[in-house]
């Protein structure tokens, strides 16, 4: 342990965690050495013989925890950004002992007499609206927590929990494997007659790096439909393509899908609750599970009938039904045909590194006046991490946006953010934090090119990026995008609508051989296009919605039966049994839900979209890509993390309550489109 570099806060800029010397083995002993630390300091802070204050209680534990923290945020982003054979076989102790530790801690009566006794007198103690929240909330974690449980029910507690935390590991292990092993693998490229050359250089090169030289192979990203069955014109492949996407990992997390939803409805009864739904959103924008159901419900029969819509219209183009392996395939032939919108033609304009800097960097410095360079003096944790140091409006050193853009077999799919370090002017810290993303990647000096859905994921995570590094926050416990789930997606959805503002996409939408620009009448096209498509997007995320929302709904003691039996009832009650549209996430690879923390979550992304649409629609009304709007939304707003209610920051921002109006005209929901 004394060579050991968490052991001490590292003196690289920012605090970045120094990657060039931090080895797999590094992370357990971190780890357990951590706890240890921790739990000391969480029992001196309880068995202190002085009355609680708040400084010797709330701050106090505040500033508790600094090595486990060091540790837990790269082992986390290690976790999914990079998952080595090391990795993979400490997970599940690591996942045992955080979630005993967190059960230490929020169970220790002791400590949570102090803070109960605190809150009892909270409008007493003359505190500041950030302090008094911190109060008010560490109270309500430690009540939703079981603190007010009795002997035996916390050690009841205790058990659900390590076993619904060894079920979660084991569950996203399992898609991370089935991703690898359910990789479709083609013998001659005739097969892949309908991907442009960069994409067939890049299955090629895909084979190479996963053993199969010689050959190419399409791996699979973690959702249900894959981006190349827009393009592929063998029928048979998009059908076996399709179908390894949908079967993957049946067998061995169909079974442990059952368990974890199951232990999470022991759990929240337990605790008081009708069901884990009940329990989750009790505490998140939502408020009620009644809440979800009716905005779910006001969704799902105008969703449905805009994608038969939909369907006519691909049917009546390939003279034949449509399968789900045709959809995305004919859909795009009536995005050429109809709108003169070719997405596979349209992929030179998007070239990886102008969409980076003249896009996503350039939004950013003309909405709110910041920069970032570069820095390849500074270690990330793979050879495909970028490093860029952030520098506000008036040159001052913000903290650090790393980049990791590339798929490869060791990262999960899909695309996020995460915190390295979090910012706090209590701890003297300033923000570090990741984009992770699964673009494809090039053959040796080719360009990456984008599909304009990834264009978009790039605006969307670095909306993410810039609610942690505009957190200006006093206690960690707020820090950045630590807001609730169904309110986490809001600002990253918000930071979208640049993609396609009129100075920026010009900016980046250019040709990379040709230099030229997009043409003009091409944006109004791809809109028309996005909206002919919405009828399949909604009705493809209300799917997976709906089954999340049908797993955890579950009241305690029922037996949920088989999974792919339960999937399908859930679907066919919820309207939304569509062959042709299959859930953008089934059950066995939903891993959201059943490996991460949107468990009875999965709903924020639509939840978040209608305070998105009504903020795009206030941007737009207020003058667009100004420094004012940008301005006032990173003050009132990304700034203050969980420092203040979500709601009442955003009704700041709106100058009143938001509307879902906005968000159903965006998706083609109203009874006049």
């Amino acid at each position: 342990m004394t060579t050991n570099p968490f052991l001490s806060p590292s003196t690289l800029p920012y605090e970045l965690p120094p990657f060039a010397d931090i080895r797999d083995e590094h992370y357990l002993p971190a780890l357990e050495q951590g706890v240890a630390e921790h739990l000391a300091e969480v029992e001196a802070i309880a068995a202190d013989p002085n009355p609680p204050s708040f400084d010797n209680t709330l701050v106090a534990l505040e500033r508790s925890g600094a090595l486990l923290g060091r540790a837990r945020a790269a082992f986390a982003n290690q976790a999914s950004a990079h998952v080595t054979p090391a990795v993979r076989e400490i997970e599940p102790r690591v996942s045992a002992l955080l979630a005993e530790h967190s059960d230490a801690v929020h169970l220790n009566a002791a400590l949570f007499a102090r803070i109960d006794a605190l809150y009892e007198t909270r409008h007493t103690l003359s505190l500041d609206p950030e302090s008094l929240r911190l109060l008010e909330r560490y109270h309500t974690v430690f009540v939703r927590a079981g603190a007010r449980l009795s002997a035996a029910d916390r050690e009841k507690l205790r058990d659900l929990n390590a076993r619904i935390a060894a079920a979660s590991t084991e569950f996203g292990q399992n898609v991370l494997a089935a991703g690898r092993d359910g990789a479709l693998v083609l013998d001659d490229a005739t097969q892949l007659s309908g991907l442009s050359p960069d994409a067939v250089a890049a299955a090629a090169e895909n084979g190479r790096a996963t053993g199969h030289d010689g050959r190419w192979v399409l791996s699979l990203k973690n959702f249900s439909n894959q981006p190349e069955l827009a393009s592929l014109d063998d029928r048979e492949v998009r059908r076996r393509l399709l179908t390894a996407s949908l079967d993957r990992a049946q067998d061995t997390n169909g079974p442990l899908a059952v368990t974890i939803a199951t232990l999470r409805a022991e759990r929240a009864a337990l605790l008081g609750y009708d069901s884990h739904a009940a329990y989750v959103v009790a505490d998140r924008t939502a408020g009620s599970t009644q809440a979800v159901t009716d905005l779910l419900a006001r969704l799902v029969p105008p969703a449905v009938a805009n994608a038969q819509r939909e369907a006519e219209a691909l049917q009546e183009l390939a003279g034949a039904p449509i399968e789900a392996w045709d959809w995305a395939y004919w859909s795009d032939k009536v995005s050429k045909e109809r709108y003169e919108v070719d997405a596979a033609a349209l992929r030179p304009y998007f070239e990886l590194e102008r969409v980076l800097h003249d896009g996503v960097f350039r939004a950013a410095r003309e909405v709110y006046g910041i920069t970032l360079r570069e820095r390849p003096d500074l270690p990330g944790y793979h050879p495909d991490v970028r490093v860029f140091e952030v520098f506000d409006a008036d040159g001052s050193g913000m903290g650090l946006f790393l980049a990791d853009f590339f798929a490869r077999e060791s990262k999960r799919g899909g695309a996020w953010m995460n915190a390295l370090v979090e910012q706090s002017e209590l701890l003297g810290k300033r923000p570090v934090v990741v984009n992770n993303h699964n673009i494809p990647k090039p053959a040796p000096g080719e360009p990456a090119l984008l599909t304009f859905t990834q264009v978009d994921t790039l605006f969307h995570e670095f909306g993410h990026a810039l609610h942690g590094l505009f957190s200006a926050v006093r206690y960690p416990f707020f820090s950045g995008t630590s807001v609730p789930s169904d309110f986490v997606e809001f600002p990253s959805q918000v930071n979208e609508m640049w993609s396609l503002w009129p100075e920026i996409l010009g900016a980046y939408a250019v040709h990379h051989e040709t230099g030229e620009p997009m043409p003009a009448d091409v944006v109004t096209r791809m809109r028309e296009a996005a909206r002919f498509g919405q009828g399949f997007a909604t009705v493809e995320y209300l799917a997976a919605t709906l089954l999340d929302w049908a797993w955890h709904t579950l009241p305690a003691g029922t037996d949920p039966g088989d999974p792919l039996a339960f999937e399908a009832k859930a679907l066919h009650e919820a309207g939304l049994a569509l062959p042709a549209i299959p859930p953008r996430y089934r059950t066995s690879y939903f891993s959201h839900i059943f490996a991460s923390q949107y468990s009875a979550g999965y709903y924020s992304y639509i939840w978040s979209e209608v305070l998105d649409a009504d903020t795009v629609d206030w941007f737009t009304k207020n003058g667009g890509m100004t420094r004012a709007n940008g301005d006032t939304f990173r003050r009132e707003l990304l700034a203050r993390g969980g420092s203040v209610d979500p709601m009442a920051a955003i009704g700041t921002v709106l100058g009143r309550a938001p509307r879902v109006e906005p968000l159903l005209v965006r998706r083609g929901l109203t009874a006049t489109t």
